[in-house]
């Protein structure tokens, strides 16, 4: 049995799981998944791209077309949502206004026939894990964006779910509120050693919560790995160009030697990161300097080549006394050991 207030951790498998919509629009295409016990995985990519459908088909709020949800080898595809084990945390709240947060956070349980004592029981456990005990009596609308979504956050934990599903949870807060839901988030995983799938687009909460990610892209998963492999050797093009913020920087491959760097025969591209490009003016690549962004600890140069082509980033952690101005012409070279290079179907080519 499961520690009390603790979810039953449990194994979750998507095996060539799709979804077709009237007219055969192809929305998620044969996914293949493997969520282990405790893990902590991210669904990231661009809108449209079928995370949040996949996330609906696992909590059984979406039929799939094709394919199996396994939870602990049980195949659950057809359970009705509330038979599966699972919880969903939506980006809405989805909070009963006329209902305290102990009522809100107790109320499956009461729907489910649950013991008064039981119910009282687990929501204390769980106001206790998100800090919300001085709050069991007020009502949604006495309560700030964050404690709302820590109400829902323990509307699923007293439910003791095998896997926890978080639809973009954290969207709907300002910026200052997100950082301190994602240390909050980070810390109740550690403390549950929950089963977790997490959708999202928003990059720096892929890369700070999720023990792996998978990318997205219509309808496929694109990789999947640890945030730093994706980061540091994307498989493809399109992992490279959304994970970064900002984006890394893509020229073709015959730059690579002006750049510093030797490309594979079978490169057509090279892409570099902005923090691995740096500015001079002995030799290198030719750009001119088009403006400046200062963000306190690093700046953001943006130039375009002589020839030119896209507008480069480059980081900088240089005081701003010391950065050119603009309309300079400057040189980038590239640090060597991080450039990755694609072959002309957008593919990873390794050196």
């Amino acid at each position: 049995m499961p520690t009390r207030g603790r979810p039953a951790v449990a194994d979750l498998r998507l095996d060539q799981l799709a979804k077709r919509f009237a007219g055969g629009v192809s929305v998620v295409q044969g996914v293949d998944l493997h969520v282990k016990s405790g893990e902590f995985v991210v669904l990231v990519g661009a809108s449209g791209c079928g995370k949040s459908t996949t996330l609906r088909m696992i909590a059984g709020l979406e039929e799939p077309s094709a394919g199996r949800v396994l939870i602990d080898g049980q195949d659950i595809t057809t359970l009705p949502p509330a038979e599966r084990g699972v919880a969903m945390v939506f980006q809405s709240y989805a909070l009963y206004p006329h209902m305290t947060v102990a009522q809100n956070m107790g109320f499956g349980l009461k729907m489910a026939g649950m013991a008064k004592p039981q119910i009282a029981e687990r929501v204390q456990q769980a106001a206790t894990t998100l800090q919300l005990q001085d709050l069991l009596q007020r009502k949604p609308r006495q309560l700030s964006g964050g404690q709302r979504q820590r109400v829902a956050i323990g509307r699923a934990i007293v439910r003791e779910p095998k896997v926890f599903l978080f639809d973009e949870p954290l969207s709907n807060l300002d910026a200052a509120l997100r950082t301190q839901m994602r240390a909050d988030l980070a810390a109740l995983h550690q403390r549950l050693n929950a089963t977790v799938v997490y959708v999202t687009h928003d990059q720096v909460e892929a890369m700070t919560l999720g023990s792996r990610i998978a990318v997205f892209n219509a309808g496929r998963i694109e990789q999947i790995g640890a945030p730093m492999d994706l980061y540091e050797r994307p498989g493809t093009r399109y992992v490279a160009g959304f994970l970064g913020s900002p984006r890394m920087n893509f020229l073709p491959a015959a730059a690579s030697a002006a750049l510093g760097v030797a490309p594979p025969a079978s490169a057509t591209e090279i892409g570099v990161r902005p923090e691995h490009l740096s500015w001079g003016y002995g030799d290198g690549l030719a750009v001119t300097l088009q403006r400046v962004e200062h963000l306190g600890d690093v700046a953001l140069l943006h130039a375009r080549g002589e020839a030119g082509g896209e507008m480069l980033v480059i980081k900088s952690a240089l005081a701003p006394a010391n950065l050119p101005a603009a309309d300079t012409r400057l040189v980038l070279r590239a640090d060597a050991a991080r450039a990755v290079f694609f072959d002309a179907g957008g593919n990873l080519v390794m050196a």
